[in-house]
């Protein structure tokens, strides 16, 4: 994963026109510099970019003080109701989530920059409270905020993205939108991986990139965008920097038999789709609703 790109689990290195940090689960590669390493690169094959049929903006996203996320609403969730702010579990501000580890209801004030269509600052949010976090199975934070969806669009003039309910396909042509860097990136799915490991982490059916896109430090959390559907497949999370096997900042990939490959430079995804399935009228988080997936908490942490 890319670990934030501020505070002590952060790796930032200085370059000469931008901070560029590898994160170690949650994260995204580097812009220019592959985030995700192996040895040999025998594994995702080079596809060409699909070519997009929705256009793909900033529009909906926003910059953490480290990472990159989203606003982000539920096929079910209306404009009266608190939105939704979508990153990494690893980029949480108390810490990254132990192996195990599920938060919930943990108040928070963190900020979010929203942008507009062109990456353009329009101001902040603020939340109110982690609805849900973890890094077990899945890398992923959201927050609630103390403003509706309605409120959003009437001051800045931004609608949320939203959260797709079918599994991603092979071959989809996306783009990883980043705000902290206010850069995209755009290749294909290359396929699923059954089990990514990555220090004491893993998570499932995770969504494997072909090698165009080159994410970095920062993009963590970056919401992907399924450039057919214009809805958000999955969340930007790691990629293998050096080629070492299972390691932080060098997720392996793990298959059914328990088989596992190291590729070099490929960066990586988690799937949202199930996510709605856990959230009720009101955006109330209900994590024992009928086919909710999400790790529950062994206890709330405050």
């Amino acid at each position: 994963m890319y670990r934030p790109l501020v505070g002590t689990l952060a790796t930032t290195v200085l370059g000469a026109a931008a901070l560029v940090s590898g994160a170690a689960p949650a994260g995204a590669a580097p812009a220019g510099a592959a985030p995700a390493g192996t040895a040999p690169h025998h594994a995702p094959a080079h596809h060409k970019p699909a070519l997009r049929t929705k256009a793909v903006d900033f529009a909906g996203t926003v910059a953490l003080d480290d990472c990159s996320g989203s606003i982000v609403k539920m096929p079910t969730s209306k404009e009266s109701d608190p939105a939704l702010v979508m990153t990494n579990g690893h980029c949480l501000e108390s810490g990254m989530p132990s192996a195990g580890q599920v938060i919930v209801d943990q108040p928070s004030s963190r900020s979010f920059t929203v942008l507009d269509k062109s990456a353009g600052e329009l101001g902040q949010i603020q939340a109110t409270k982690v609805t849900y976090a973890t890094m077990t199975n899945t890398d992923v934070t959201l927050y609630q905020t103390g403003s509706t969806y309605a409120e959003i669009a009437q001051k800045y003039g931004v609608k949320p993205l939203e959260l797709a309910t079918d599994h991603p396909a092979k071959g989809a042509g996306i783009t990883v939108v980043s705000g902290y860097w206010k850069k995209t990136y755009t290749c294909s799915i290359d396929g699923f991986v059954p089990t990514l490991k990555e220090g004491d982490w893993s998570w499932k059916d995770s969504v494997r990139y072909t090698p165009e896109c080159k994410t970095i430090g920062g993009t963590s959390g970056s919401p992907v965008v399924d450039n057919k559907t214009g809805k958000v497949a999955a969340i930007n999370n790691t990629g293998n920097e050096n080629g070492e096997r299972c390691t932080e900042n060098n997720p392996c990939e793990v298959d059914d038999q328990g088989n596992v490959t190291v590729h070099k430079g490929t960066n990586y995804a988690e799937e949202t789709y199930g996510i709605p399935k856990c959230f009720g009228a009101g955006n109330k988080l209900d994590l024992n609703a009928a086919g909710c997936t999400l790790p529950k908490p062994s206890g709330v942490r405050r």
